[in-house]
C-alpha cells in the first residue's frame, strides 16, 4: 500500500459520488453511522492509496482531490461498529463499492475474504473476518459525463402508439453472425444499422432492455459453472454493466450512443430496473457496498436486525422509506434521464417499492416523490405489480400515470386459447383494455401492458410445446421455475416430426400474436418470440448465458417474422386498435363502438356470456366512433372490423351480422394457415352469408371507410 500524501480540500457534501469539474474530483458518501471512512484510489498495478475523509455535514463524509481525472479506480473503507444482531456490520477490512458510481471497473472475483464473517466460524455471520477484500472486488471509476447528445431528446411516442420489445443486450445479438465476434452481445450491436433496420421492419418502437445495471453473478452459480444471465442482481444502479460493452471501460460513452442511435430511429429505450434488493443478500452474503457503509439505513431489518426482511426472495429488501434510499433511487433514476436520455422503465416487483412499513401503500412515499418530479414523471412508468411478500399481488392497483404487467390478460389469454371453459366474459374484458381493472380509477387502457410471455416463463413456442417445464439443465432438480404455466403442448411434449402438431402450434402462435396486437392497451414482445425461438422448455433461464437463451438467427421462422412484422405495423396503421379512451358500447345512429356477436350473427345477451362450454365469438370495432382526436383536434376516423375468434377444436360457421353493421366485408387474416393481406380486395362477404372458422383459429374481416 503506497501511503505518499496527496492534497486534498474539504470539498462538498452534494452531489453523492465522485464529480470531475475539469479541475479535480469531489467524492462524497453518505454514512450516517460510520465512525471513519477511508477514500481509497487504485493505479493500474492495483497499488492502493488510503485518504483519510475528514469532513462531514450531517450525514454525508467528503473530500476534494485536484489533479484526480476521469479513469480513476477508487473505493472506500469505512469504520463503525460491528455488532451484526444490532444490525451493524462495519469492516474496514472490506474495500466498498460506492453506491454512486457511474461506472465500474470489472465484475467480482469470488472469495472468502469478501464476505464480513469467516466462513467456517461455528457463528457464521457474528464473526468478524479480517481479511482484505480489495484484490477481488471491482473498483469505482471516476468519469467525465461530457458528450455530445447533438440535440437529442426523448422521443415521447404516445401510449397507444407505442409497441415494446423486451430484449436481452447479450442474447439478442451474441448468435448474430451477421456482427463481428468482437461485436455480438454489446450496447453497439443493438445500436448497429443491422439491428436498427430489424427493428424497423418489425415495427416495434420501444426497446425495454433487461437489467443494465451493473450486477453480480450468485456465488453458487459461478461455482456450478453458471452465472446470472438476466442480471436482477444489481449493484451499481448508476453504472451500465461492463460486460455489455465492445470495448473494457468504454460502457458509458457506448451505452449513451445506443441510445442515440435507437432514438435517430424513432425507438425508446425503455430500461428494465432493480431497486427492490441489492446483490449482497441476507446475513449470509458478501458485504461489497451498501452492507459495509450503512447497513441499517440502506436495508429493511427484522425486529432482530441479525435478520433481513425479504419480501423479494433474494434475501434482502432496500430500506425504501429511509430518505437516503429514496433519494439514491431519484438520484438513480434521474441520472439516467437527464444524463442517458432513457425514455422510460419498467420496475421489478415494484410493490416492494410501495410497502412503507409492511403493506402495500400506493400513496406510499415512493410514488408521492416521483409523481412531483418534473422529469420522472414525465416519462414511461411500467409496475411489475407484485413481489413475494405478504398480499404482494396488486395488477390493477398502481396509481395513475403508472402502467402495469397485466398478468391477468397474459392467464386469461394463455386459458382461452387452450380451449379451457367459461373464459369468455373475461376474455372480452382483457381484449378491450381490462376496465375492470383500470376504469375506475381514471386510467386509460393503456394503463394495461399487454403481454403473451415475458422472459420469465416459456417462450411462446414453449408455450405451445410443453406441458410442463423442463429446467434440469439449471441444477436444482426441476424444482425452480414456476410450476402452473398455462400451456398446452398440443399433443405430444417437446419437439416432434408429427406436422399436424407442429402446424397447430405455428397456428396457435399466430393466434396469441393476433390476439395480443389487436387488443386495446400496450403490447409487449418478447425478442424472439417472432422467430419461434425456443429454450427446450425451459422456463426459467436465469442462469443460462448460452445457447438455451441466446437468440439463434440461423434458426428463425421466416414466415413467422413476416406475419409478426404485417401485424405490428397493421396495428399501427390503423387507430381502431389503438385506442386511447374506452369503448363507450353507446349506440350512435344506430350502430355501438362495440358489439359481441355469437355465430348466428346475433348479438350476445347476458345469458351467453354465462354459457361454461362456450368458445367462439365475433367482437365489431367501429373505427367511426373512436371518440379519438389527434394533436390539431381533429377527429380520427378508420375502417371498421369485424374479428372472429374460435378457440373451440372444431370448426365454427359464423353468418356474418345485419347491414347496419356492414354491407361489405373484406376477409384479410386467418391465422388457420396464416393468411395476412390487409390490402387484399379478394375474398368478400356480404351480409348473412355464412363464414366457415376453423378450429383454433381467428379471421379478420375489413370495412373500409369510405372517403368523404
Amino acid at each position: 500500500m503506497i501511503e505518499e500524501p496527496i492534497v486534498a480540500w474539504p470539498g462538498h457534501p452534494y452531489p453523492l459520488g465522485a464529480t470531475y469539474d475539469g479541475v479535480g474530483v469531489n467524492f462524497a458518501l453518505f454514512a450516517e453511522h460510520a465512525e471513519s471512512v477511508e477514500l481509497c484510489l487504485f493505479d493500474e498495478a492495483g497499488n492502493e492509496r488510503r485518504i483519510r475523509v475528514t469532513e462531514r455535514t450531517h450525514n454525508s463524509w467528503h473530500v476534494y482531490l485536484p489533479g484526480i481525472k476521469p479513469g480513476q479506480h477508487y473505493g472506500y473503507r469505512v469504520k463503525g461498529v460491528f455488532d451484526p444482531n444490532e444490525g451493524q456490520r462495519y469492516n474496514p477490512n472490506k474495500l466498498l463499492i460506492d453506491p454512486y458510481s457511474y461506472s465500474i471497473s470489472g465484475i467480482i472475483k469470488w472469495n472468502d475474504a469478501l464476505f464480513g464473517y469467516l466462513m467456517n466460524d461455528p457463528d457464521e455471520d457474528l464473526s468478524f473476518n479480517t481479511s482484505d477484500s480489495a484484490p477481488f472486488i471491482p473498483k469505482s471509476l471516476v468519469i467525465d459525463k461530457v458528450f455530445n447528445w447533438q440535440g437529442d431528446t426523448r422521443l415521447n411516442i404516445p401510449l397507444h402508439k407505442t409497441v415494446i420489445y423486451e430484449l436481452h443486450v447479450k442474447g439478442f445479438t451474441q448468435l448474430a453472425k451477421h456482427f463481428s465476434k468482437s461485436l455480438r452481445g454489446t450496447y453497439a450491436a443493438i445500436a448497429h444499422q443491422k439491428s436498427i433496420d430489424y427493428f424497423k421492419k418489425l415495427g416495434i418502437n420501444a426497446v425495454e432492455l433487461m437489467p443494465i445495471h451493473h450486477f453480480v453473478a450468485d456465488r453458487h452459480l459461478v461455482d456450478r459453472g453458471m452465472t446470472n444471465y438476466w442480471g436482477y442482481n444489481s449493484i451499481g444502479f448508476f453504472a451500465p454493466d461492463i460486460r455489455y460493452a465492445s470495448k473494457r471501460g468504454d460502457q458509458v460513452t457506448e451505452f449513451k450512443q445506443m441510445v442515440k442511435t435507437l432514438h435517430r430511429s424513432g425507438i425508446e429505450v425503455i430500461l428494465d430496473v432493480v431497486y427492490n434488493h441489492t446483490a449482497e443478500g441476507n446475513q449470509m452474503g458478501p458485504t461489497l457496498s451498501f452492507r459495509g457503509i450503512d447497513n441499517i439505513s440502506y436495508y429493511r431489518l427484522e425486529d432482530n436486525k441479525r435478520y433481513y426482511k425479504d419480501y423479494t426472495g433474494t434475501g434482502n429488501t432496500l430500506y425504501t422509506v429511509h430518505p437516503t434510499v429514496l433519494r439514491l433511487i431519484m438520484d438513480s433514476l434521474r441520472y439516467w434521464v437527464t444524463e442517458m436520455h432513457i425514455d422510460g422503465f419498467r420496475f421489478d416487483l415494484a410493490t416492494v417499492l410501495a410497502r412503507e412499513f409492511h403493506d402495500v401503500d400506493k400513496w406510499g412515499s415512493f410514488f408521492d416523490v416521483l409523481h412531483q418530479d418534473p422529469v420522472l414523471s414525465q416519462v414511461k412508468l411500467i409496475a411489475e405489480p407484485w413481489d413475494v411478500g405478504e398480499n404482494g399481488f396488486h395488477v390493477g392497483n398502481f396509481p395513475v400515470e403508472w402502467m402495469e404487467w397485466n398478468a391477468k390478460y397474459r392467464d386469461c389469454m394463455r386459458e382461452f386459447w387452450k380451449g379451457d371453459d367459461a373464459t369468455l366474459p373475461e376474455f372480452a374484458n382483457r381484449f378491450t383494455g381490462s376496465s375492470d381493472l383500470y376504469l375506475d380509477n381514471w386510467r386509460t387502457p393503456v394503463a394495461s401492458i399487454n403481454f403473451i410471455t415475458a422472459h420469465d416463463g416459456f417462450t411462446l413456442m414453449d408455450l405451445v410445446s410443453y406441458n410442463k417445464k423442463h429446467n434440469e439443465a439449471n441444477g436444482e432438480n426441476n424444482n425452480d421455475g414456476e410450476n402452473y404455466n398455462r400451456s398446452w403442448n398440443c399433443g405430444v411434449e417437446g419437439p416432434t416430426d408429427n406436422e399436424e402438431i407442429n402446424q397447430l402450434r405455428k397456428r396457435q402462435i399466430r393466434n396469441f400474436l393476433t390476439t395480443l396486437f389487436l387488443s386495446q392497451g400496450v403490447p409487449m414482445l418478447v425478442a424472439g418470440d417472432e422467430m419461434g425461438r425456443t429454450q427446450k422448455g425451459n422456463n426459467n433461464a436465469y442462469c443460462q448465458d448460452n445457447e438455451i437463451s441466446w437468440i439463434n438467427w440461423e434458426k428463425k421462422d421466416e414466415a413467422l417474422q413476416e406475419f409478426t412484422s404485417r401485424l405490428i405495423n397493421f396495428r399501427l396503421a390503423h387507430p381502431a386498435f389503438c385506442r386511447n379512451k374506452w369503448f363507450q358500447y353507446k349506440s350512435i345512429k344506430g350502430i355501438k363502438d362495440i358489439e359481441w356477436f355469437l355465430p348466428e350473427g346475433t348479438s350476445m345477451t347476458e345469458e351467453h356470456w354465462k354459457e361454461s362450454n362456450a368458445k367462439s365469438l365475433g367482437v365489431f370495432l367501429s373505427g367511426e366512433h373512436l371518440d379519438t382526436r389527434d394533436e390539431r383536434g381533429e377527429k380520427i376516423f378508420d375502417d371498421s372490423f369485424y374479428i372472429i375468434f374460435n378457440s373451440a377444436g372444431v370448426s365454427v360457421l359464423f353468418t356474418i351480422p345485419d347491414k347496419a353493421w356492414g354491407a361489405s366485408w373484406i376477409r384479410i387474416l386467418d391465422t388457420f394457415d396464416g393468411f395476412f393481406d390487409p390490402d387484399s380486395e379478394e375474398f368478400k362477404l356480404t351480409h348473412g352469408e355464412i363464414i366457415e372458422v376453423r378450429p383454433r383459429s381467428a379471421v379478420l374481416l375489413i370495412k373500409r371507410r369510405e372517403t368523404r
